[in-house]
C-alpha cells in the first residue's frame, strides 16, 4: 500500500520494476494483504463504501467486491462528497484536509445564507483521516453543517518532513493548522466566519480543548475522551503510550513548564466557548479523572457546557445506543450556538453554566 493523503494497493511487476495501482474506486487499504497465485485479496473502503473484502485478479487487473459486511440501510444520495484540499497555513506550511460540504437531496440552502462548519481534528495524534464513508459526517452534512477533516501537521501520509512538524509542537501545530482551515474557508465565503466549531477525540479532544482555550476562531466545540493535562496523562494512561508525550511535547522532567502552558486544564479560565464533554467511564487511556478535574475547573464561571458520562464505555464509543445519544447531543449543541432549526430536533442538550 501506498499513497500521499489516501492509499492505493500498488501491484509491482518483478520484471519492469514499475508499480501499477489496482483499479477501483477504493482510497483505503487495511495494512494486511493475502495473496494466493495471481490473486489478491485485502480490506479496501472509498469515500461511498464502508470497509469490505476485495479481490484483485493481478493477470487480468479486475477488482471485485467479495464480501460486505455492511448493510448499509442508508439512502447513497445523502453520502457526504469530499473535497481533497490543500491550505495555506502558518509559516507557509502547506495544510491537508478533506472538506464535506452540507449535502441533502432534497434541501437547498437560501443564496444568501453561508453553512456552518464543523472542523474535526483526528485522534493520534500522528495518525490522519481516512477518505472513506463515514455515516457520522453524514449526520451532519446533511443536516446543513459542513465537516472539514483536517490533517494537521504531525499526520501520517504526507511525508516524514510534514509528520515531524508536530515533534515538540504538540499543542501549537495541530491547534494553528485546524485553524488554518478553519478561517480560510470562511474567507473564501465556503463557511460562516461566525459558526465555526471543532470537534475531536483523543488527541484529537486535545487539539479541540487547546484551540478553545488559546484562540477565537471556534463559537463552540465538542470534547470526546480528551487528552486535557498532559503532565497528568504521562502518569495516568496505559504503559503503551506514557513515553509517547517525549516525542510530541519532550521529556516531562526537562520541560515541565511546556506541559503546564500548553494544557487546558491548567488553563481552563481562558475557556469562554459554550462546549459538550463526552466521556467513557472505563476508559484507562484517558481515564475520566481528567474531564472531571477540567469541569471543576469551569464550575460557575458562566460559560455554558455540558457533561455526559457513558458507563461501560471506554476509550472509543462501541454501543449503538452510546454512539447515537453522543451524535443527538454534538448536533444540539450545534443547533442551539449556531441557531440552527432542525426539523424534527434530538433531545435538547442542557448546556450549564
Amino acid at each position: 500500500m501506498h499513497g500521499k493523503g489516501a492509499t492505493a494497493l500498488g501491484i509491482l511487476d518483478p520484471e519492469t520494476g514499475e508499480v501499477v495501482d489496482a483499479a477501483g474506486p477504493w482510497t483505503e487499504w487495511a495494512s494486511t494483504v493475502a495473496a494466493h497465485g495471481p490473486r489478491v485479496l485485502g480490506v479496501a473502503a472509498s469515500p461511498r463504501s464502508a470497509p469490505e473484502v476485495v479481490e484483485l485478479d493481478t493477470g487480468t487487473g479486475h477488482a471485485r467486491v467479495v464480501r460486505a459486511g455492511h448493510g448499509d440501510p442508508v439512502d447513497p444520495t445523502y453520502y457526504p462528497e469530499p473535497q481533497i484540499r490543500a491550505f495555506a497555513g502558518p509559516a507557509g506550511r502547506t495544510v491537508h484536509a478533506h472538506i464535506y460540504p452540507p449535502h441533502h437531496p432534497g434541501h437547498v440552502a437560501p443564496d444568501d445564507e453561508l453553512p456552518p462548519y464543523v472542523v474535526w481534528a483526528h485522534g493520534g495524534p500522528t495518525g490522519r483521516a481516512p477518505l472513506v464513508l463515514d455515516l457520522a459526517i453524514a449526520y451532519f452534512t446533511s443536516r446543513g453543517i459542513g465537516v472539514a477533516e483536517v490533517d494537521y501537521g504531525g499526520s501520517t501520509g504526507y511525508g516524514r518532513a510534514y509528520r515531524e512538524r508536530l515533534r515538540e509542537q504538540w499543542g501549537i501545530v495541530d491547534v494553528e493548522d485546524c485553524a488554518a482551515v478553519a478561517l480560510a474557508l470562511a474567507d473564501e465565503g465556503t463557511a460562516d466566519r461566525d459558526r465555526l466549531a471543532i470537534r475531536g477525540g483523543s488527541a484529537g479532544g486535545w487539539t479541540a480543548a487547546v484551540s478553545l482555550a488559546t484562540t477565537d476562531v471556534y463559537a463552540c466545540g465538542t470534547l470526546i475522551y480528551p487528552v486535557l493535562d498532559p503532565t497528568a496523562f504521562a502518569g495516568e494512561t496505559h504503559d503503551l503510550e506514557s513515553r509517547y508525550l517525549e516525542s510530541l511535547l519532550g521529556p516531562c522532567d526537562e520541560v515541565p513548564g511546556r506541559y503546564a502552558e500548553r494544557s487546558p486544564l491548567r488553563h481552563a479560565e481562558r475557556v469562554t466557548a459554550p462546549f459538550l464533554l463526552l466521556q467513557g467511564l472505563d476508559d484507562v487511556i484517558c481515564p475520566p479523572a481528567q474531564s472531571e478535574r477540567f469541569l471543576a475547573e469551569m464550575a460557575g464561571r458562566g460559560i455554558p457546557h455540558a457533561y455526559i458520562a457513558f458507563e461501560g464505555e471506554g476509550h472509543g464509543f462501541r454501543r449503538a445506543d452510546t454512539m447515537v445519544r453522543a451524535l443527538q447531543a454534538e448536533l444540539s449543541l450545534y443547533a442551539q450556538v449556531f441557531r440552527i432549526d432542525l426539523a424534527g430536533p434530538p433531545p435538547t442538550l442542557e448546556l450549564g453554566k
